[in-house]
């Protein structure tokens, strides 16, 4: 069993689309991901000081999320990122962020302005690569 913390810009026109499904758990039934990618989807946070939706995906494919990438998350989602973390760590990591669902989460305010475009290069070597999928470089 991997887990991974993962990272994407959501597609703001999107979004409203993407929560109605989780609400409606048009996922929840696909074989073999949709529990877990609903489930992780619903406690997305939105990290201000990269623009980016963050969680934590439990996922066994190779690369990671290819199926979940396919079906779902590349339409809603892009530049998604994946670092390998011990079950629970990634959502440690990112408790203290606000949830991707909370109303205007993704529009900032003064003390975190909305980012654009940014990267973000975690420090945290001993939890593995960060895997850009775009370029499939792994660092």
């Amino acid at each position: 069993m991997a887990f991974y913390l993962v990272r994407g810009r959501p597609d703001p026109k999107r979004l409203a689309e993407l929560r109605e499904k989780l609400v409606a758990g048009a996922f929840e039934g696909w074989r073999p991901f949709g529990m877990a990618l609903s489930a992780s989807l619903e406690r997305a946070r939105f990290d201000h000081a990269t623009g980016e939706a963050v969680w934590e995906e439990e996922d066994y494919c190779v690369p990671p999320l290819a199926q979940e990438r396919e079906a779902v998350l590349d339409h809603y989602f892009t530049g998604l990122t994946v670092q390998p973390v011990k079950k629970g760590e990634g959502w440690a990591r990112i408790a203290h962020l606000p949830s991707l669902w909370d109303a205007g989460a993704m529009a900032g305010d003064a003390e975190h302005p909305a980012a654009g475009g940014l990267m973000v290069e975690l420090s945290d070597e001993e939890a593995g690569p960060v895997c850009d999928f775009e370029t499939g470089r792994c660092e």
